[in-house]
């Protein structure tokens, strides 16, 4: 037995025999409810390549903005790409200011050299025939004022083009983002009921929510620094191709060795964040069904069970996430210390060149500067992979879901029956969950209009399949259902379900106040009609005794009234919509035996004049119906009323004399003799 099985007294939403042939019901990972064993076969994830340019692909409405940033990242990194550069010309000037002031006024750059040469020193003579230099005037502060207004201008104008670059890649991303939770959401709702039967509740809403999260968060640190890194490093190649090829050539061994590093690490930790997010969602259904089913859980002092499943699960979590962020993190150092080797050797280098007189002290402090413009966003790039292998593996999660198989699409040309009573008929239809196993075959049935029809049979004998089939959450494998003789398959179902109404054992309120949620049936009914359904469903009797009356505000599981309380909140919430087809799953299981009767009474006043399907496992809810059905194993095996089938003697009868002949004739055997 499930969790939510136990809940709701072991009975059947879905039951024993269907849920061998249907797929998985709504359970955390490796079992049914919070007892189940362990384990989860693990579904081969997207490959990253793929994942990372369909997610890429999704920014392709962005086309113009994108460009946009692209246009103002190039300036931006050309503005301050040019800095160095001018920043070197100040590092000539002063000096050559200081070498120039240490010489005699009133001689010749030439006299200089010549004197130089003549004394043996030729280094220092080659030195300051490479500088452009007047012996005795100093450093010229006129001259390096303007340069350092040049460079200071330059890196303002970088980090406004930066900040305005910023500004819209953030929008970029934010409406990347909110399409994709707009594509999610309108896929949910494409989806047929069976993906919500296999699929964990909690591993759902992890995709939903921390998934779609984390790949915004992912997109919004990632696209900016790379953009900027990858126009950085191009803009520093160039320009220091243009003082140095050979120094040039010396930075550019970092490329491949940085990439082949990235690549390695990345391989060994993408693994790690597909794992790390998919144990997130399988621990997140987990939390979800342990604690929506807390109490149970204490009842049967099955604490420890759920505490030792939450424990492993939150061990294999731990365990991806920590080698998911260990190893991306390698990244970053090992980058950097191939980035410190490429420094060394250009300083060392660069020394050479200037000392030798092909170089200018200047233009080897501007590359080294470039070399460090240039290693950094490498190493920036490296570090972004822990965060872009982690919002793909989300990525891919999210994608799965935007690529489950959707409910049969809606005709083009929808037929819509008049708004009468309805004649609801099965013509010869078969339906299974598991083509291996059939569940009803070949059934035919008609309900006439303003009949009531009650389906009892044993557990798993298909009566929730049928009313599903009616409400079409799943389409037949062969036959057809017709209402007022126009096949449900023509119509569209938005057509099909706003003409019926139901109730379910299984209630559900969201939250908001009484009056809310009942109006829910119909937003658009007054007040008084409001009123109205909630006397009839006897609402009203128990509302007045709550501190704001129908303004009391429930919360999402409608905790603050009692099981019975939600249910006619749910009968009220019907009463509202006056379907035309109306069909009650266990309505009344919740309600005490005086309020049942109150509301049977109540709901022969609904079912006047409007088809009824009522699902029942307490016979005596529905001895007044027009048409009894009695279901073994997906097939009708008797049909009648309350009183031909107890004369009939067969199926029916059985079932009658197991719920009330047995318990009489207990009673009277335990009965002290008169």
């Amino acid at each position: 037995m499930t969790l939510r099985q136990a809940q709701d007294g072991g009975d059947d939403t879905t039951t024993q025999d269907e849920a061998q042939v249907r797929p998985a019901s709504r359970r955390g990972p490796g079992g049914g409810g919070p007892f189940g064993g362990m384990g989860m076969p693990v579904e081969k994830s997207m490959n990253f390549l793929p994942s990372a340019k369909r997610l890429i692909g999704r920014l392709r409405p962005e086309r113009i903005p994108v460009a946009f940033v692209f246009l103002l990242g190039i300036v931006s990194v050309a503005l301050a790409v040019l800095g160095p550069k001018i920043l070197g010309m100040a590092t000539d000037i002063i000096f050559t200011g200081a070498i120039s002031s240490q010489l005699p006024a009133g001689v010749t750059k030439e006299q200089v050299i010549a004197g130089l040469e003549a004394d043996g020193n030729q280094q220092q003579a080659d030195l300051i025939r490479n500088l452009d230099l007047t012996p005795g005037v100093g450093i010229d502060f006129a001259a390096l004022q303007v340069v350092l207004g040049i460079v200071l201008l330059l890196y303002v104008f970088s980090s406004l083009f930066q900040y305005v670059q910023g500004y819209v890649l953030n929008g970029v991303t934010q409406r990347t983002v909110y399409r994709l939770r707009s594509d999610v959401e309108q896929k949910i709702h494409r989806l047929p009921l069976s993906y919500f039967d296999r699929m964990p509740r909690g591993e759902l809403l992890s995709r939903v929510t921390n998934d779609i999260d984390n790949v915004s968060q992912s997109l919004q640190q990632t696209l900016s620094q790379m953009v900027t890194s990858i126009l950085t490093v191009v803009g520093v190649v160039v320009m220091m191709f243009v003082i140095s090829p050979l120094l040039a050539l010396i930075a550019l061994i970092a490329i491949p060795l940085t990439l082949g590093i990235t690549v390695v690490i990345a391989k060994r930790s993408q693994k790690l964040f597909v794992a790390q997010w998919k144990n997130t969602g399988e621990l997140n259904a987990q939390i979800e069904e342990g604690y929506s089913g807390h109490a149970l859980v204490k009842v049967f002092g099955r604490h420890r069970e759920v505490e030792a499943r939450f424990a492993q699960k939150n061990d294999e979590l731990f365990t991806a996430s920590f080698g998911a962020q260990f190893i991306s993190g390698i990244i970053l150092p090992a980058t950097m210390f191939v980035g410190n080797l490429v420094y060394v050797a250009i300083a060392v280098v660069g020394g050479v060149l200037v000392a030798g007189g092909t170089m200018r002290i200047g233009d080897v402090q501007a590359f080294i500067q470039y070399s460090r413009q240039f290693t950094q966003p490498l190493s920036q790039l490296g570090s972004l992979a822990n965060l872009l292998q982690s919002g793909v593996a989300s990525a891919e999660r999210v994608f799965e879901l935007l690529d489950a198989d959707e409910q049969s699409a809606e005709p083009t040309a929808p037929a819509s029956p008049p708004l009468t009573a309805g004649r609801l008929a099965f013509e010869h239809a078969s339906f299974s969950y598991d083509p291996a196993k059939p569940l009803i075959d070949d059934l035919s049935l008609v309900a006439d209009p303003g009949s009531t029809v009650a389906i009892v049979g044993p557990t798993g004998a298909g009566k929730t399949t049928l009313v599903n089939l009616i409400m079409r959450f799943y389409d037949l494998d062969s036959g057809r259902i017709t209402l007022d003789g126009v096949d449900i398959a023509t119509m569209t179902r938005d057509d099909l379900r706003e003409r019926t109404g139901m109730v379910l054992q299984d209630t559900w309120l969201f939250k908001g106040s009484i009056r809310d949620n009942i109006a829910y049936g119909n937003p658009s009914a007054s007040e008084e009609e409001i009123l109205a359904a909630a006397r009839d469903a006897y609402v009203d009797r128990f509302v007045h005794a709550l501190p704001d009356g129908y303004d009391t505000v429930l919360d999402d599981e409608g905790g603050n009234v009692s099981a019975g309380e939600k249910q006619l909140i749910t009968i009220a919430r019907a009463f509202l919509a006056d379907p035309s087809l109306l069909i009650l799953d266990e309505a009344t299981s919740s309600v005490d035996t005086r309020t049942e009767l109150l509301v049977q009474r109540a709901m022969r006043d609904l079912r006047q004049e409007r088809t009824s399907f009522v699902i029942a496992h307490r016979l005596s809810t529905i001895r007044d119906a027009d048409l009894i059905l009695v279901m073994e194993s997906g097939s009708i095996v008797e049909q009648g009323t309350h009183e031909q089938l107890i004369a009939a003697g067969g199926a029916y009868a059985r079932l009658y004399e197991a719920q009330f002949a047995a318990p009489v004739e207990a009673a009277v055997e335990k009965a002290p003799a008169d």
